[in-house]
């Protein structure tokens, strides 16, 4: 799929209320696992000891930490839209975020977006988006909630 290009407020506007898309599938490895672990000094076994996961975790396998699925959403929301003619982008908030399933080792993970609402505040854009992080061949995903970005454009 081909991302939606907007370079404007207008150009926002015509999707509000609609779905804009899906990412291409990520697969999550436990290297960016231990990455993510070494960034954050955050070595939990349930992440970075497979051994261990298997033996005494409740999953069978290492899982993704929660925050290291919420930081592959920009790669995965530009594959979705890509804004143009920007002269700043600020992540704003996150609103009603669940993580609702543990992302294990090697499986495969997709943002879905809906554009919630837009509003143009004096010349700002402030968009809402919905969005959940889908894993391949799993009913529940991996999280859902209502981002919101501040586009400056110029």
């Amino acid at each position: 799929m081909n991302p939606i290009t907007i370079g404007s407020f207008e150009d926002f506007e015509k999707y509000n209320g609609l779905e804009l898309g899906a990412s291409d599938y990520f697969r999550i490895t436990q290297n960016q696992i231990n990455l993510f672990a070494d960034a954050t000094l955050d070595h939990q076994w349930i992440h970075c000891d497979p051994e261990r996961a298997k033996a005494e975790g409740s999953f069978g396998n290492t899982i993704a930490h929660g925050y290291l699925t919420l930081s592959i959403v920009p790669y995965l929301w530009e594959q979705i839209v890509q804004v143009k003619n920007l002269k700043m982008m600020i992540n704003y908030g996150i609103e009603n975020l669940r993580f609702a399933q543990a992302v294990t080792v090697d499986s495969e993970v997709r943002l879905v977006a809906s554009l919630k609402n837009v509003a143009n505040l004096r010349g700002t854009v402030k968009a809402e988006v919905d969005v959940k992080l889908e894993i391949k061949d799993q009913k529940k995903p991996a999280f859902a909630g209502v981002l919101i970005f501040l586009y400056h454009f110029q």
